[in-house]
């Protein structure tokens, strides 16, 4: 078949998202948004931006990636500040590199609010029916995604094709030795994707999840609880969307209990009624989110554990114990739950239960998240060995978005490590896999000083409207809080505080040193007890309207002033990475002939397909000298030279 067949064939959808979950709302609307024809298939359409586990998003790194999300054009945010009830800043008191948002969520509305937005979405439809084979053919040497046999046996032609599937490919429920299909609770499982996906080459794996019980709001004793209130100044997730409530949107308050001896005992005296530790759960799960009697069998000597209780809805009495997943028997949850303060009455609406399912080795994908050895097949989401709302959102948006550039023909779109923590996420998944279900931290950036999550607009929105993405009328706002930015960062840097009598009252009646010398604004902002808002109440010291500016101006600007010299410092530095970063390397590159290289090395090269130089010098166990080896291979080539010369 012509390489260029693919773009002429008659098909019926340029793009099939399969899945609707958080990866699956994004790579359908991005593919949408980007114009093209698009079908998002779904078991239930009901169910689509269900937020299964969690009614939160964001936390420690991942409201890092909504905001990302949201600066290229995606949906995860607006949607996020539809459904917000809590909103809660993390590490305000800290530095900008670790502030995360976070944000908790009425759990039906999001999932209503999101079927909202992509049924308007133009050149998006709908599908629920399911998907039993991928099909596809051999082109040059390849193979090439054609689209996907229904179970029915019908055929939907399609020239990309994006696998969302979450935690549903032979997904498998466990509570204590019960087990059903399901990868959720009311939903079936995808029976015959693997096979379809395992047919074409795939490694999968088993991973394991989990999620815990559900209480009645009436049936606790808050009297006994701690309260855990929002911010009383909300920082919304989306850059460009704001309902009419914000920011006196209503927010409601979540609790505090804890685990106590004879919880742990309870778990403990029970282990062997679990079905993690009896072996019938054979997927590995969450280091960093492990269920409750993982953490007592780990911790011993802890005397309990912290237990976060969220409303999931304002309307609902759903009560979600954050902290305690299981997959324990009804009857040992029922116990060990009723022995933590506040909770001895609580009445079940659910009980934790852990699913099992399969997962793709995402090294086998490139930095698209396009397929190395199908053309045209993309993977995004849990299917992809993460864990989280967030990772599977970012994932989903790339996915798409170079769906979308592919079915038309044109150039991919990617991000580097330096560029976003979509990047590093990505970037970690396609270098080295995931032996446990992956989850982002601020501590996986080298650049996190840099990959701030109140820089996001100004690291990406250009990018995602220069890829038509994002709006105009969003890209429009950007551009006018940049002038902002530029035009206040300017003027504190040449305007000046002089140390006359009345100005150095001020400052003293502030509890500051006073001032020796004429001082730059910048320079005074640069004291740690200055902040913008103060510099706002000088009374007419400052030659302009601070009181006036937009909060999300004023404090990139102080940001900006204060952290110069870091930021400064992360900038030579990715500077310094980019040639390399950027090389690319030979798809068909024969490693063999790469002179000076140990089998440790060359193997790594083989299994994980470098795209570039820095992500060869990136792989586990591949030294500087091997990279050089790999550098002077490649410009041998390029000269036409003999490999071994």
């Amino acid at each position: 078949m012509n390489s260029n067949a693919s773009h002429t064939q008659k098909v019926d959808y340029d793009v099939l998202v399969i899945g609707g979950g958080h990866a699956g709302t994004e790579a359908a609307h991005a593919a949408a948004r980007m114009g093209s024809k698009t079908a998002l298939i779904t078991l239930n359409r009901s169910r689509i931006g269900y937020l299964s586990c969690n009614p939160a998003m964001g936390g420690l790194a991942k409201g890092q990636l909504i905001k990302e999300i949201d600066a290229l054009g995606g949906i995860m945010g607006m949607q996020t500040d539809k459904a917000t009830i809590q909103y809660r800043r993390l590490n305000s008191s800290k530095g900008p590199a670790v502030r995360s948002s976070r944000a908790q969520c009425d759990k039906p509305l999001y999932a209503v609010k999101m079927q909202e937005t992509l049924v308007r979405i133009q050149n998006l439809e709908i599908l629920e029916i399911e998907v039993a084979d991928l099909l596809s053919v051999s082109e040059k040497g390849f193979s090439k995604i054609t689209g996907v046999r229904l179970r029915d046996g019908s055929v939907i032609k399609a020239r990309c094709v994006v696998v969302t599937s979450g935690t549903f490919m032979r997904a498998v429920m466990y509570t204590g030795f019960d087990k059903s299909e399901g990868g959720r609770v009311g939903d079936e499982a995808a029976k015959t994707l693997s096979r379809s996906i395992e047919e074409l080459g795939f490694k999968l794996r088993r991973l394991k999840t989990g999620t815990p019980p559900r209480l009645h709001k009436d049936s606790i004793d808050w009297s006994k609880t701690e309260v855990q209130p929002g911010d009383e100044k909300p920082t919304p997730f989306s850059f460009y969307y704001r309902s009419e409530s914000f920011p006196e949107l209503r927010q409601t308050e979540c609790f505090i209990t804890y685990t106590n001896s004879k919880t742990h005992d309870i778990i403990a005296e029970n282990f062997d009624l679990s079905p993690m530790f009896t072996g019938m759960i054979q997927g590995v799960g969450p280091r960093y989110c492990p269920s409750i009697e993982d953490k007592v069998k780990r911790f011993a000597e802890k005397e309990r554990h912290q237990i976060f209780l969220e409303p999931e809805g304002l309307n609902v009495p759903e009560i979600y114990v954050n902290g305690m997943s299981t997959s324990m028997p009804v009857s040992v949850q029922e116990a060990f739950i009723h022995s933590i303060s506040g909770l001895e009455n609580a009445k079940f609406l659910l009980h934790g239960y852990a699913v099992e399912y399969d997962a793709v080795d995402a090294r086998m994908l490139g930095a698209t998240l396009e397929s190395k050895d199908v053309k045209g097949l993309f993977f995004a989401g849990q299917v992809n060995g993460t864990s989280g709302y967030e990772e599977a959102g970012a994932q989903g948006l790339i996915a798409g978005v170079n769906a979308s550039l592919s079915s038309q023909g044109k150039a991919a779109f990617t991000l580097g490590r330096s560029d976003a923590y979509i990047g590093v996420l990505i970037d970690d998944l396609i270098l080295k896999g995931s032996d446990e279900p992956y989850r982002m931290f601020t501590s996986r950036a080298e650049y996190r000083l840099h990959l701030r999550e109140d820089n996001a607009d100004l690291r990406l929105s250009p990018k995602g409207h220069s890829i038509g993405l994002l709006s105009e009328k969003s890209y429009s706002q950007f551009v006018e809080k940049r002038n902002g930015i530029e035009k206040l960062f300017s003027q504190v840097h040449e305007e000046f505080l002089y140390p006359n009598v009345a100005t150095n009252e001020w400052v003293k009646s502030k509890g500051l040193s006073l001032l020796k010398d004429k001082t730059s604004l910048a320079t005074f902002l640069k004291r740690p007890e200055v902040t913008m808002d103060l510099l706002s109440e000088m009374d007419g010291r400052v030659p302009f309207d601070l009181s006036s500016t937009p909060s999300d101006v004023s404090e990139q600007v102080e940001i900006q002033v204060k952290y110069a010299g870091y930021i400064q410092r992360d900038l030579e530095m990715i500077a310094g990475v980019e040639k390399n970063e950027k090389m690319r390397v030979p798809a068909g590159l024969n490693y063999e002939q790469v002179p000076g290289l140990s089998n440790e090395i060359l193997n790594a090269f083989k299994e994980a397909r470098p795209e570039t130089i820095g992500q060869a010098g990136r792989l586990m166990g591949v030294t500087p000298a091997a990279v050089a080896n790999l550098l002077i291979h490649l410009k041998m080539l390029d000269k036409g030279a003999h490999p071994h010369v």
